[in-house]
């Protein structure tokens, strides 16, 4: 009974190490020895368990995708306030910096989108549940006066996420001219305009 448990941390363990390698170093290049040297484990290990590198960077993805949703639910899913539900929500799509290793893992999986079904499948799925994140949030606000929206919650919701992940991919590219903090005041901006909160 044990033998599947371990087997299970093992895999999670090599997804992890994975993960790392890509953030370090990205997916053109990755080789089977640098993740095996990331997990401390030989590269026939790495095989053992993954047999094709696809498989195992399609795992990545996978959970990259379900622990940055589940932060984003951590950070606002306990604020009551339309509002402050809306700046936290926000303020937790943004990478924190150049060198974020959740933000820059998922844009560098994205990339994969355009050959991959598998990884097309989770980059629109990614989409769509921040897309209901946002959209929950809007229509509470809207059904219970706070927000006037300037159109549809879903439409709304879009335009936040796309402002996101636009704004995200310069901060990880290291556009020296758009800072986190801009990225945010800018997103608000248009948040204030579409939901007719001047206090965001």
């Amino acid at each position: 009974m044990g033998r599947p448990k371990n087997q299970t941390a093992r895999r999670e363990a090599l997804v992890d190490a994975a993960g790392r390698a890509i953030a370090e170093r990205g997916l053109e290049g990755l080789r089977i020895k640098d993740i095996a040297a990331e997990a401390g484990v030989s590269a026939g290990s790495v095989l053992y368990y993954y047999p094709e590198m696809d498989e195992l960077v399609l795992e990545v993805h996978r959970g990259a995708v379900e622990r940055y949703v589940s932060a984003r639910h951590d950070r606002t899913d306990a604020v009551g306030d339309p509002v402050e539900r809306l700046r936290a929500l926000i303020g937790s799509g943004l990478p924190a910096a150049a060198g974020d290793p959740q933000h820059s893992l998922l844009y560098e999986l994205h990339r994969r989108a355009d050959r991959s079904s598998g990884h097309a499948a989770l980059m629109a799925s990614l989409f769509a549940r921040e897309v209901a994140l946002y959209t929950t949030v809007l229509e509470v606000g809207a059904a219970t006066g706070v927000f006037t929206l300037t159109g549809s919650a879903a439409d709304v919701a879009r335009n936040l996420v796309a402002l996101e992940d636009g704004y995200g991919l310069h901060i990880v590219s290291r556009n020296t001219q758009l800072t986190p903090e801009e990225a945010q005041r800018l997103i608000l901006g248009y948040a204030r305009a579409a939901t007719g909160r001047a206090e965001l």
